[in-house]
Protein backbone atom coordinates (compact mmCIF):
# COMPACT_ATOMS: atom_id res chain seq x y z
CA UNK A 1 0.00 0.00 0.00
CA UNK A 2 2.68 2.53 0.87
CA UNK A 3 4.51 1.86 -2.56
CA UNK A 4 1.15 2.66 -4.34
CA UNK A 5 0.74 5.69 -2.45
CA UNK A 6 3.92 6.73 -3.25
CA UNK A 7 3.28 5.84 -7.01
CA UNK A 8 0.14 7.95 -7.25
CA UNK A 9 2.31 10.71 -5.43
CA UNK A 10 5.37 10.80 -7.82
CA UNK A 11 2.93 10.54 -10.92
CA UNK A 12 0.67 13.63 -9.84
CA UNK A 13 3.79 15.67 -9.65
CA UNK A 14 5.46 14.13 -11.87
CA UNK A 15 4.44 16.84 -15.07
CA UNK A 16 2.60 18.84 -12.16
CA UNK A 17 5.81 19.85 -10.75
CA UNK A 18 6.86 21.22 -14.54
CA UNK A 19 3.27 22.57 -15.85
CA UNK A 20 5.11 26.01 -16.70
CA UNK A 21 7.43 24.23 -18.75
CA UNK A 22 4.71 22.38 -20.64
CA UNK A 23 2.46 25.18 -21.10
CA UNK A 24 6.07 27.02 -21.88
CA UNK A 25 6.40 25.03 -24.79
CA UNK A 26 2.83 24.79 -26.40
CA UNK A 27 2.81 28.42 -26.19
CA UNK A 28 6.24 29.00 -28.45
CA UNK A 29 5.27 26.29 -30.58
CA UNK A 30 2.10 27.97 -31.18
CA UNK A 31 3.14 31.57 -31.64
CA UNK A 32 2.36 33.68 -34.65
CA UNK A 33 6.40 33.75 -35.49
CA UNK A 34 6.73 30.09 -36.53
CA UNK A 35 3.58 31.11 -38.89
CA UNK A 36 1.65 28.03 -38.65
CA UNK A 37 4.34 25.37 -38.72
CA UNK A 38 3.56 24.17 -42.59
CA UNK A 39 5.50 21.59 -43.78
CA UNK A 40 8.46 22.89 -46.07
CA UNK A 41 8.18 26.43 -44.22
CA UNK A 42 10.63 28.77 -42.80
CA UNK A 43 8.40 28.56 -39.84
CA UNK A 44 8.27 24.85 -39.63
CA UNK A 45 12.06 24.70 -39.71
CA UNK A 46 12.15 27.17 -37.00
CA UNK A 47 9.81 24.93 -35.41
CA UNK A 48 11.96 21.78 -35.64
CA UNK A 49 14.90 23.95 -34.53
CA UNK A 50 13.07 24.31 -30.98
CA UNK A 51 12.30 21.19 -30.93
CA UNK A 52 15.90 20.01 -31.35
CA UNK A 53 16.81 22.60 -28.99
CA UNK A 54 14.48 20.78 -25.90
CA UNK A 55 15.59 17.72 -27.07
CA UNK A 56 19.46 18.67 -26.00
CA UNK A 57 18.06 20.08 -22.76
CA UNK A 58 16.30 17.08 -21.64
CA UNK A 59 19.01 15.11 -22.65
CA UNK A 60 17.48 12.81 -25.48
CA UNK A 61 20.04 11.09 -27.60
CA UNK A 62 20.22 10.49 -31.06
CA UNK A 63 21.03 7.83 -33.04
CA UNK A 64 23.27 9.57 -35.27
CA UNK A 65 25.17 12.66 -35.32
CA UNK A 66 21.78 14.65 -35.57
CA UNK A 67 18.24 14.22 -34.42
CA UNK A 68 16.87 15.57 -38.07
CA UNK A 69 15.51 12.60 -40.66
CA UNK A 70 15.18 14.45 -43.99
CA UNK A 71 12.67 12.70 -46.23
CA UNK A 72 10.60 13.96 -49.35
CA UNK A 73 7.14 12.61 -51.03
CA UNK A 74 4.88 14.21 -53.93
CA UNK A 75 2.32 16.88 -53.07
CA UNK A 76 -0.16 17.11 -56.40
CA UNK A 77 2.53 18.03 -59.10
CA UNK A 78 5.58 18.95 -56.19
CA UNK A 79 7.51 17.59 -54.46
CA UNK A 80 7.63 18.42 -50.70
CA UNK A 81 10.90 17.91 -48.46
CA UNK A 82 9.92 17.30 -44.65
CA UNK A 83 12.03 16.17 -41.42
CA UNK A 84 11.01 13.83 -38.54
CA UNK A 85 13.53 15.04 -35.34
CA UNK A 86 14.30 11.30 -33.49
CA UNK A 87 15.86 10.60 -30.70
CA UNK A 88 15.53 8.11 -27.30
CA UNK A 89 16.07 7.54 -23.95
CA UNK A 90 17.65 4.16 -23.49
CA UNK A 91 16.10 1.46 -21.44
CA UNK A 92 17.07 -1.71 -19.33
CA UNK A 93 15.96 -3.77 -22.84
CA UNK A 94 16.36 -3.23 -25.93
CA UNK A 95 12.55 -3.57 -26.78
CA UNK A 96 11.41 0.14 -28.11
CA UNK A 97 8.29 2.01 -27.50
CA UNK A 98 7.88 4.85 -30.26
CA UNK A 99 6.20 8.11 -28.39
CA UNK A 100 4.88 9.97 -31.53
CA UNK A 101 3.48 13.57 -31.85
CA UNK A 102 3.23 15.95 -34.85
CA UNK A 103 4.62 19.36 -35.12
CA UNK A 104 3.49 20.44 -38.64
CA UNK A 105 0.15 22.62 -38.79
CA UNK A 106 -1.79 24.36 -41.53
CA UNK A 107 0.17 27.94 -42.14
CA UNK A 108 -1.02 30.82 -43.21
CA UNK A 109 -4.24 30.33 -45.69
CA UNK A 110 -6.17 33.53 -46.29
CA UNK A 111 -3.89 35.74 -44.48
CA UNK A 112 -4.85 34.21 -41.50
CA UNK A 113 -2.46 32.31 -39.97
CA UNK A 114 -3.31 28.69 -38.73
CA UNK A 115 -1.01 28.23 -35.08
CA UNK A 116 -2.56 24.81 -34.06
CA UNK A 117 -2.31 24.86 -30.31
CA UNK A 118 -3.95 21.97 -29.75
CA UNK A 119 -3.09 20.41 -32.99
CA UNK A 120 -1.07 19.31 -32.45
CA UNK A 121 1.70 22.03 -29.90
CA UNK A 122 -0.16 20.00 -27.27
CA UNK A 123 1.39 16.42 -28.58
CA UNK A 124 4.78 17.85 -28.97
CA UNK A 125 4.31 19.38 -25.55
CA UNK A 126 3.44 16.30 -24.03
CA UNK A 127 5.74 14.21 -25.80
CA UNK A 128 8.57 16.25 -24.43
CA UNK A 129 7.64 16.62 -20.32
CA UNK A 130 7.17 13.12 -21.10
CA UNK A 131 10.52 12.74 -21.93
CA UNK A 132 11.87 14.77 -19.39
CA UNK A 133 10.13 12.46 -16.94
CA UNK A 134 11.52 9.52 -18.18
CA UNK A 135 15.42 10.82 -18.67
CA UNK A 136 15.43 11.16 -14.62
CA UNK A 137 13.34 7.82 -14.46
CA UNK A 138 15.25 4.72 -16.79
CA UNK A 139 12.75 3.17 -18.50
CA UNK A 140 12.40 -0.85 -18.40
CA UNK A 141 11.72 -0.53 -22.42
CA UNK A 142 13.97 2.12 -24.77
CA UNK A 143 11.67 4.62 -25.42
CA UNK A 144 11.95 6.71 -28.75
CA UNK A 145 10.57 10.08 -29.07
CA UNK A 146 9.57 10.68 -32.77
CA UNK A 147 8.17 14.53 -33.65
CA UNK A 148 6.72 13.80 -36.96
CA UNK A 149 6.36 15.90 -39.93
CA UNK A 150 3.36 16.26 -42.76
CA UNK A 151 0.89 14.75 -40.82
CA UNK A 152 -1.66 16.99 -42.11
CA UNK A 153 -0.11 15.93 -45.41
CA UNK A 154 -1.19 12.81 -45.29
CA UNK A 155 0.83 11.02 -42.24
CA UNK A 156 3.94 11.18 -44.26
CA UNK A 157 6.45 11.61 -41.84
CA UNK A 158 4.97 8.78 -40.08
CA UNK A 159 5.13 6.59 -43.39
CA UNK A 160 8.36 8.09 -43.89
CA UNK A 161 9.41 6.56 -40.36
CA UNK A 162 8.31 3.33 -40.83
CA UNK A 163 9.74 2.94 -44.29
CA UNK A 164 12.93 3.78 -43.11
CA UNK A 165 13.83 3.19 -38.84
CA UNK A 166 16.53 4.39 -37.09
CA UNK A 167 15.97 1.38 -35.49
CA UNK A 168 14.80 -2.32 -36.35
CA UNK A 169 11.07 -2.76 -37.07
CA UNK A 170 10.57 -6.04 -34.76
CA UNK A 171 12.02 -4.47 -31.59
CA UNK A 172 9.52 -1.80 -31.94
CA UNK A 173 6.38 -3.29 -29.49
CA UNK A 174 4.00 -0.58 -29.02
CA UNK A 175 3.19 3.17 -30.72
CA UNK A 176 1.83 5.74 -28.46
CA UNK A 177 0.85 8.79 -30.27
CA UNK A 178 -0.42 12.01 -28.92
CA UNK A 179 -2.59 14.38 -31.16
CA UNK A 180 -5.03 16.90 -29.92
CA UNK A 181 -4.77 16.68 -25.96
CA UNK A 182 -5.63 20.29 -24.48
CA UNK A 183 -8.77 21.01 -26.06
CA UNK A 184 -11.71 19.64 -24.16
CA UNK A 185 -14.44 21.15 -21.58
CA UNK A 186 -16.09 17.67 -20.22
CA UNK A 187 -12.76 16.35 -18.96
CA UNK A 188 -12.43 13.74 -21.50
CA UNK A 189 -9.47 11.96 -22.75
CA UNK A 190 -10.26 9.72 -25.93
CA UNK A 191 -7.53 6.32 -26.56
CA UNK A 192 -8.26 4.19 -29.32
CA UNK A 193 -6.47 1.06 -30.07
CA UNK A 194 -7.83 -1.38 -28.05
CA UNK A 195 -10.72 -2.75 -30.46
CA UNK A 196 -7.92 -4.42 -32.72
CA UNK A 197 -5.19 -4.96 -29.76
CA UNK A 198 -7.66 -5.56 -26.68
CA UNK A 199 -4.81 -6.54 -24.01
CA UNK A 200 -3.66 -3.33 -24.14
CA UNK A 201 -6.81 -2.37 -22.42
CA UNK A 202 -5.15 -4.12 -19.02
CA UNK A 203 -3.07 -0.84 -18.95
CA UNK A 204 -5.51 2.07 -19.36
CA UNK A 205 -5.54 2.95 -15.59
CA UNK A 206 -5.02 5.94 -14.21
CA UNK A 207 -4.93 7.51 -10.41
CA UNK A 208 -6.26 11.00 -11.46
CA UNK A 209 -9.63 11.46 -11.00
CA UNK A 210 -10.04 15.01 -12.43
CA UNK A 211 -10.00 13.31 -16.55
CA UNK A 212 -12.00 10.48 -18.04
CA UNK A 213 -9.85 8.15 -20.47
CA UNK A 214 -13.03 6.67 -22.66
CA UNK A 215 -11.97 4.25 -25.03
CA UNK A 216 -13.35 3.98 -28.54
CA UNK A 217 -13.56 5.40 -31.97
CA UNK A 218 -11.36 2.64 -33.46
CA UNK A 219 -14.51 0.45 -33.98
CA UNK A 220 -14.80 -0.74 -37.82
CA UNK A 221 -18.40 0.69 -39.30
CA UNK A 222 -18.20 4.21 -37.60
CA UNK A 223 -18.64 6.94 -40.11
CA UNK A 224 -15.43 8.27 -41.39
CA UNK A 225 -14.89 11.10 -39.07
CA UNK A 226 -15.64 9.10 -36.09
CA UNK A 227 -13.17 6.12 -36.81
CA UNK A 228 -9.49 7.42 -35.65
CA UNK A 229 -8.05 4.41 -36.50
CA UNK A 230 -5.40 5.85 -39.44
CA UNK A 231 -6.65 9.37 -38.97
CA UNK A 232 -3.22 9.97 -37.20
CA UNK A 233 0.34 8.62 -37.28
CA UNK A 234 -0.42 6.01 -35.63
CA UNK A 235 -1.72 4.84 -39.07
CA UNK A 236 1.89 3.82 -39.98
CA UNK A 237 2.20 1.60 -37.24
CA UNK A 238 -1.05 -0.38 -37.24
CA UNK A 239 -0.67 -1.02 -41.29
CA UNK A 240 2.90 -2.55 -40.30
CA UNK A 241 1.10 -4.36 -37.21
CA UNK A 242 2.52 -2.54 -34.48
CA UNK A 243 0.29 -2.03 -31.80
CA UNK A 244 -0.67 1.49 -31.00
CA UNK A 245 -2.65 3.78 -28.20
CA UNK A 246 -3.55 6.98 -30.05
CA UNK A 247 -4.71 9.75 -27.14
CA UNK A 248 -6.98 12.76 -28.49
CA UNK A 249 -10.08 14.64 -27.71
CA UNK A 250 -13.16 15.49 -30.19
CA UNK A 251 -13.26 18.02 -32.56
CA UNK A 252 -13.95 21.55 -31.27
CA UNK A 253 -14.61 24.84 -32.68
CA UNK A 254 -11.41 25.72 -33.03
CA UNK A 255 -10.23 22.40 -34.49
CA UNK A 256 -8.31 23.31 -38.35
CA UNK A 257 -9.41 26.98 -37.63
CA UNK A 258 -7.06 30.60 -36.53
CA UNK A 259 -8.52 30.44 -33.48
CA UNK A 260 -6.35 27.16 -32.22
CA UNK A 261 -4.69 29.21 -30.18
CA UNK A 262 -2.93 29.00 -26.96
CA UNK A 263 -5.14 30.71 -25.23
CA UNK A 264 -8.39 28.90 -26.00
CA UNK A 265 -6.89 25.27 -24.56
CA UNK A 266 -7.88 24.16 -21.71
CA UNK A 267 -4.73 24.35 -19.56
CA UNK A 268 -5.76 21.79 -16.49
CA UNK A 269 -7.25 19.72 -18.52
CA UNK A 270 -4.17 19.33 -20.83
CA UNK A 271 -2.23 18.69 -17.64
CA UNK A 272 -4.44 15.98 -16.26
CA UNK A 273 -4.49 14.37 -19.53
CA UNK A 274 -0.48 14.29 -19.86
CA UNK A 275 -0.06 12.98 -16.55
CA UNK A 276 -2.97 10.16 -17.24
CA UNK A 277 -0.49 9.20 -20.38
CA UNK A 278 2.59 8.85 -18.77
CA UNK A 279 0.81 7.28 -16.20
CA UNK A 280 -0.57 4.56 -18.62
CA UNK A 281 2.91 4.40 -20.41
CA UNK A 282 4.78 3.41 -17.20
CA UNK A 283 1.94 1.03 -16.74
CA UNK A 284 2.83 -0.71 -20.21
CA UNK A 285 6.58 -0.31 -19.42
CA UNK A 286 6.53 -1.69 -15.88
CA UNK A 287 4.00 -4.29 -16.52
CA UNK A 288 2.22 -2.50 -13.15
CA UNK A 289 0.95 -5.26 -11.41
CA UNK A 290 0.54 -2.86 -8.42
CA UNK A 291 -1.86 -0.95 -10.26
CA UNK A 292 -3.74 -3.88 -11.68
CA UNK A 293 -4.11 -4.71 -8.22
CA UNK A 294 -6.29 -1.80 -7.80
CA UNK A 295 -7.91 -2.25 -11.19
CA UNK A 296 -11.54 -2.34 -9.76
CA UNK A 297 -10.89 0.98 -8.25
CA UNK A 298 -8.45 2.61 -10.75
CA UNK A 299 -9.77 1.80 -14.22
CA UNK A 300 -11.70 3.92 -16.49
CA UNK A 301 -14.83 4.20 -17.38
Amino acid sequence: MKFLLLLVFLFAFGVTGRTQSLLNDVKELSSDRYQGRKTGTEGNRMAGDYIVKRYKEIGIKSYNTSYRYSFSFKSGRKIVKGTNLIGYVPGKKKEIIVISAHYDHLGIINNQIYNGADDNASGVGGLLEIAEYFSGHQPEHTLVFAAFDAEEMGLQGAKAFVANPPVPMSMIKLNINLDMISHNDKAELYVAGTYYYPFLKDYLITTNKSIKLLKGHDTPGLSQNDDWTNQGDHGAFHARKIPFLYFGVEDHKDYHQPTDDFENINKEFYKNAVNAILEVINNYDQDNTIQKAFKKKLIMK
